[in-house]
């Protein structure tokens, strides 16, 4: 039988020399390319944060190499980076040898970084630039949505405040008139109540008023009831809707744990019930699985970020991208409007791109996109060859403000036609509503996806943008913010995108 031969080891042997940690890590590790490039940023910006004076503090790059590193090495929690720099030698290398606590990592996070690291985030991709390993000239723009640090079941809904102000609204017109009737000597002298808009002070004066006629008069016990109720309880909920209101913006809902968080429908419903979460709709452009540009938007719909994203994108490297890249949830004509105008050359589908390559759709006489116009007379022409003449106009605004003009045409008579049953499901001679600006940017857009460079360009766009999200919520297991409020979510978003391209650069 072999003999067996083990290792020799030596616990608590004391070295003669340390042992220095710059030995113990590969040249090539990921930690060295953070460091690197990190000292190479400019954070003028950043050191302007510290007022001076008092105790020292831990030097910001330091804190930002921590924070980077930290993000490219999946750890998001500021206790477990704590206990990284104490336990893990590449943590420990990288901060010199710092053991700053998750209040101070926390506070840096949350509070320094705001307002600083888009300009970090830009210096380092370009930088990516000068290597070689970017070209601006060319995005593929997406977006995602990434749940945030809040509860899932307490919200305000816009429209049950509508809902709340409106039942007082009427509750309150029938006690006025109640207490007219009862009371008319009290009441003649009282200004008629206007119900244009329900104000607390307004709603509170109404209310004493109504009290005071009814005191002393024999009044139906519910009704009593309900002035006291009144008295106690309408003007304070009129405030906190005002104030909810205030936050609510433009928006139809937010989270009470986190107001700048709105509800949402996530892709990773495990449950498969449709359940709205609070969440981030995340915007990225990309060029080879860099990211060159990131925002983040409180509203659902992908089609009305993309003018606010670009605008950040122009404002961050005071140009804009040659081409944009983008699938159909981009295409509308206040986007199409918006690439003309600057100059950009936009492969962005619209909602009925894909159904066009179909025989079955190109083949269906009745759809609206298949109708003959005749641009000199202005008139479409029905499956039948009936002339469908121009009957007015209307124009449409969208949540943005942008006003869409829409042209109506109806058929002269569908009584007995044959294609009734396929072509018209209006009791009426069949009317169809056509944006002809909507319609121009679309053929534009069609003859550009269409031909050879759109076709390469749209098969590489899934593998170059929406990659980058299967790396941060798969690969990396980033798939909930751990901050709140818009701000402090900007700033994780952007150590995301720092420690994806560094990443991606060391691989």
């Amino acid at each position: 039988m072999a003999k067996k031969v083990f290792k020799t080891h030596q616990f608590g042997q004391i070295m003669l020399l340390p042992p220095s940690l710059d030995e113990m890590i590969d040249q090539n590790h990921p930690v060295r390319v953070v460091s690197k490039i990190i000292d190479q940023i400019d954070i003028t910006p950043l050191e302007r944060k510290y007022k001076g004076g008092g105790t020292s503090s831990y030097h910001p790059r330091v804190l930002l190499k921590i924070l980077v590193y930290a993000y490219l090495d999946n750890v998001y929690s500021s206790r477990r980076i704590e206990a990284c720099l104490k336990e893990n030698i590449h943590y420990m290398w990288v901060s010199g040898m710092s053991t700053p606590d998750h209040n101070t990592i926390n506070r840096f996070r949350g509070d320094r970084l705001q307002e600083v690291l888009k300009q970090v985030f830009s210096q380092v991709v370009l930088l990516l630039v000068d290597h070689g390993l970017v070209n601006m000239k060319e995005v593929y723009l997406d977006g995602t949505k990434i749940e945030a640090n809040a509860s899932r079941y307490s919200f305000v809904w816009g429209k049950s405040i509508k809902t709340s102000k409106k039942r007082i609204e009427n509750q309150l017109e029938e006690l006025w008139k109640y207490a007219c009737g009862i009371a008319r000597d009290e009441m003649k002298d009282t200004e008629p109540l206007h119900f244009e808009q329900i104000a607390p002070e307004a709603v509170k004066q109404a209310i004493e008023k109504i009290d005071q006629a009814l005191k002393d008069k024999e009044v139906d016990k519910k009704v009593k009831q309900k002035v006291n109720y009144a008295k106690k309880n309408w003007p304070e909920n009129l405030k906190r809707y005002e104030d909810q209101e205030k936050i609510l913006g433009k928006r139809n809902n937010y989270s009470k744990t986190d107001p700048d968080a709105s509800f949402m429908r996530m892709k990773e419903d495990h449950m498969r019930n449709g359940q709205l979460k609070p969440g981030y709709n995340l915007q990225i452009s990309t060029h080879d699985q860099f990211i060159l540009h990131y925002s983040l938007h409180q509203n659902p719909t992908d089609t009305l970020t993309l003018c606010p994203h670009m605008e950040g994108y122009k404002n961050q490297y005071d140009s804009m991208p040659d081409v944009v890249v983008a699938d159909a949830g981009y295409g509308s004509e206040e986007n199409y409007e918006y690439l003309e105008n600057q100059q950009i050359e936009g492969f962005v589908k619209f909602n009925y791109f894909h159904l066009e390559q179909q025989d079955k759709f190109r083949e269906d006489p009745s759809k609206q996109e298949n109708l003959y116009y005749n641009a000199v007379q202005d008139c479409f022409y029905c499956p039948m060859g009936q002339k469908m003449v121009n009957i007015g106009t209307e124009t449409k605004r969208t949540d943005n403000g942008y006003e869409r003009l829409y042209t109506k045409y109806q058929a002269k008579n569908c009584q007995g036609c044959p294609m009734r049953g396929v072509c018209n499901d209006q009791k009426s001679n069949r009317v169809i509503s056509v944006n002809h600006k909507l319609r121009k940017y679309k053929e534009q857009a069609r003859q550009r996806l269409l031909s050879e460079l759109g076709i390469t360009h749209r098969k590489k766009r899934p593998a170059d943008v929406e990659v980058v999200f299967a790396a941060i919520k798969h690969n990396n297991n980033f798939r909930r913010f751990n901050l709140r409020g818009l701000p402090k979510v900007e700033v994780e978003t952007g150590l995301l995108a720092i420690a994806h391209n560094l990443a991606k650069m060391v691989n």
